[in-house]
């Protein structure tokens, strides 16, 4: 699968066949997802789609290491392959943009669920900790913003009670440019077979609380001022 296909990214219109959803996706979207765990959000989302050639599905260990620390990610990888994702390792978020076969993509959903920095057993979720926290989402942000169709949409799932709302996301996506649309709760029921999963090398493949969990909706500030202008417009001939 290391070969981008044209196949990837092939759009269908509601004519040529059913539109297959699941909550905010669909099957015509081209949607990348970053920082996965075992990759059972990726497989929820191909199965609900009944194939996968619209998504890239991607991690930030390299498959060795994806197997030491989240060794339930081989049936959901045995599920992408048949489905034809593109699977790609060793993606860093914060420079993606840059990567050989990524930066000759744009996408339509950029996914990135409950984003951490890594667990220390010195740090608790300190200041420090929150410094970390907080670049990482900056420069994922950034990189995001290169990749993203016209039309495209960053969402991130991420947890808003305390510490986790002292991140401040939309404050961190204003400054690569790009807005808030729409805040939605998560509901982890909607994915069959989801598992979040802690990540990190302690207790990796272990889960962690889900309490007030939401996903973050941005698109690049140009694109909603382009949706206003137009409903502005539409609305003056009405008057």
């Amino acid at each position: 699968m290391g070969e981008l296909s044209s196949e990837h990214f092939t759009k269908k219109t509601s004519s040529q066949r059913s539109v297959k959803w699941i909550t905010h996706y669909n099957i015509t979207q081209r949607i990348l997802l970053v920082g996965e765990g075992d990759f059972s959000f990726s497989a929820c989302l191909a199965n609900a789609f009944g194939s996968a050639k619209n998504m890239v599905a991607t991690s930030l260990d390299s498959k060795a290491s994806l197997y030491w620390k989240h060794w339930s990610s081989e049936a959901h990888l045995q599920d992408l392959k048949e489905l034809q994702c593109l699977i790609l390792y060793k993606i860093d978020v914060e420079n993606m943009h840059e990567h050989k076969v990524l930066k000759k993509m744009k996408f339509d959903r950029i996914i990135f669920n409950f984003p951490h920095a890594g667990h220390d057993p010195l740090l608790k979720e300190s200041d420090k900790k929150l410094i970390m926290h907080r670049k990482l989402l900056v420069n994922f942000f950034m990189s995001s913003s290169k990749m993203l169709s016209d039309e495209g949409e960053v969402h991130v799932t991420h947890r808003n009670d305390y510490p986790y709302h002292k991140w401040k996301l939309e404050k961190l996506a204003k400054k690569a440019g790009l807005v808030l649309v729409e805040m939605v709760e998560f509901i982890k029921e909607e994915y069959p077979g989801y598992h979040n999963k802690r990540g990190g090398s302690i207790k990796s493949n272990k889960k962690f609380p889900l309490k007030e969990c939401f996903t973050f909706k941005f698109s690049l500030e140009k694109s909603l001022e382009e949706d206003d202008g137009l409903i502005m417009k539409m609305s003056s001939l009405f008057l």
